[in-house]
């Protein structure tokens, strides 16, 4: 049958086409190139058929039969195929523009290259269809399923779609352009969004669990109430993204970018923030048991009213700007409160942990601080046999080298370490090892200081008066080589420090001032 006879044939109606097509089963169908604009074809079956070309702009397809259908280059602008089924067929090319394609079945369809600009694939099933080179930009996809879909991040334009409650599980959108596109409520599970740009977009309530997000552009989105439980986020953009309420738990966000984003109230049970950019970040009321926050840059950041039980915290760069009532217990237990993070988990355990006292107890009593300059071959052979020496008299050797590049202050670290030993061994064979450090350390803890040097080397000049003025620093102890150091160290340096650390244990109990501890010392107990 010639094309104008089928044509005539279709525009008698769609129940004697029907009818027709029941009646010839395997004739082929040519309406290539034919004008039927604004046709009424709803239910028509055109199965198989050859439309390449045709003219079908404003027609009305639903719920059509279009399997398998020859549809390249057609013009469908502005047409009705809402719960047209769409299988097998071939639109590379097509105009779909403005085209309602709501709930349509578009299973294993050829859409490459065709133009999808502001339709409405609203709950379209699209599963394994190719879209290589598809125009999707300000398309309704929501609630479409594009599960195995080919290619979708090879589509020309995504941006401002809607993709809100699309099933997107395990789909590949590595390096796609998503700006501002609404993917709220879409399930993204296991997805694969490394580097793609997706800045602006609407992620809320999204299901991104599993999901891959290496270096993925985020900056600005809404990731409210979303859940990315064990997503990969490393190095992600998520510059003021809203994740208020976010499902965050076990995700990676190391060394990802969340300065300024909105975290309150979200869940990160477990969160690698390990080197992340957190200044600024908001983040009252979260849940953050568990979590890691090692190098992690925090200036300028609220974590108040935050549950920090567990919490792994080293080395935070910056200062939180509010860290109020930060709860310390676990979920079921009496809530108790600080306010600082870096001594939550100290606190904690002085609370709960019955062996506390004596974990503190065998550090004041077993930690010996070696303060010296060790980074010369020479000195590096004196402090590791000092060091093998000392635990073998079941003490617990604490090294700090003038020399290690540090990014604090010398002082202040110095004073904390002093505090906690059982007495400090000071190398003041080179001159420009300690001095100043000894001179601000010494008069503010009663800890035994014992002097070594090397003979030939002379100390500087206030080691006299502070062994003078203070009589918890020890006469200098000189040693010819480091086996001889060694060999008379219980003698001439752990003996007479722990003789000192005694008598300092007394005048500590007795509160006696540092005048009434010369006098003490002087004449020995009573």
């Amino acid at each position: 049958m010639a094309i104008e006879k089928q044509l005539k044939l279709l525009r008698q109606g769609v129940e004697n086409w029907n009818k027709w097509k029941r009646e010839n089963i395997g004739s082929i169908i040519c309406l290539s190139r034919v004008d039927l604009r604004g046709a009424n074809l709803k239910r028509v079956n055109l199965r198989g058929a050859n439309l390449k070309g045709a003219n079908l702009r404003g027609a009305n397809l639903s719920e059509a039969d279009l399997r398998e259908t020859i549809l390249i280059g057609t013009n469908l602008s502005e047409a009705n195929l809402r719960g047209t089924v769409l299988i097998g067929a071939n639109l590379r090319g097509a105009n779909l523009s403005d085209t309602d394609l709501q709930r349509a079945i578009l299973r294993d369809t050829d859409l490459s290259e065709a133009d999808l600009s502001e339709a409405n694939l609203g709950e379209a099933i699209l599963t394994e269809a190719n879209l290589i080179g598809a125009d999707l930009s300000g398309a309704n996809l929501s609630g479409a399923t594009l599960l195995n879909t080919y290619n979708l991040k090879k589509a020309v334009n995504l941006k401002k779609s809607n993709l809100s409650r699309a099933i997107l599980e395990e789909v590949d959108l590595a390096e796609t352009d998503l700006e501002g596109v609404n993917l709220s409520e879409a399930e993204l599970s296991k997805a694969n969004l490394s580097g793609a740009n997706l800045s602006g977009a609407d992620l809320s309530e999204a299901q991104i669990q599993l999901a891959h997000l290496f270096g993925t552009n985020l900056g600005g989105a809404n990731l409210s109430g979303a859940s990315l439980a064990g997503t990969n986020l490393y190095k992600a953009n998520l510059k003021g993204a809203n994740l208020k309420g976010a499902f965050v738990a076990n995700a990676n966000l190391s060394e990802s970018d969340l300065s300024g984003a909105e975290l309150g109230g979200a869940n990160l049970l477990r969160a690698d923030f390990t080197r992340a950019n957190l200044n600024k970040a908001l983040l009252t009321n979260a849940y953050l048991e568990a979590a890691i926050f090692i190098e992690t840059k925090i200036d300028g950041a609220v974590i108040s009213g935050s549950s920090i039980y567990g919490i792994n915290v080293w080395d935070l760069g910056g200062e939180i700007v509010e860290q109020k009532d930060l709860v310390i217990t676990r979920a079921g237990e009496p809530i108790i409160t600080v306010d600082n993070i870096k001594v939550a988990q100290f606190i904690y355990l002085i609370l709960n942990n019955e062996e506390i006292r004596d974990v503190i107890n065998a550090l004041t009593s077993r930690a010996v601080l070696i303060l010296g300059r060790f980074s010369i071959p020479e000195r590096k052979e004196v402090l590791s046999e000092l060091k093998n020496r000392l635990r073998e008299f079941n003490l617990l050797p604490i090294v700090f080298d003038f020399d290690r590049p540090i990014d604090r202050d010398f002082t202040e670290t110095i004073k904390t370490l002093a505090g906690m030993s059982y007495f400090v061994i000071a190398d003041i064979t080179n001159p420009k090892s300690s001095p100043l450090e000894l001179q601000a350390t010494v008069p503010d803890y009663q800890v035994p200081f014992v002097p070594i040097i090397q003979e030939g080397e002379e100390p500087f000049a206030m080691m006299v008066n502070l062994q003078t003025k203070y009589p918890w620093v020890l006469d200098t102890v000189r040693y010819d080589s480091v086996q001889t150091l060694v060999d008379t160290l219980k003698p001439a340096i752990i003996d007479p420090a722990i003789k000192k650390y005694n008598e300092l244990q007394i005048i500590k109990a007795d509160g006696l001032k540092i005048r009434d501890a010369k006098d003490f010392l002087s004449k020995g107990p009573m």
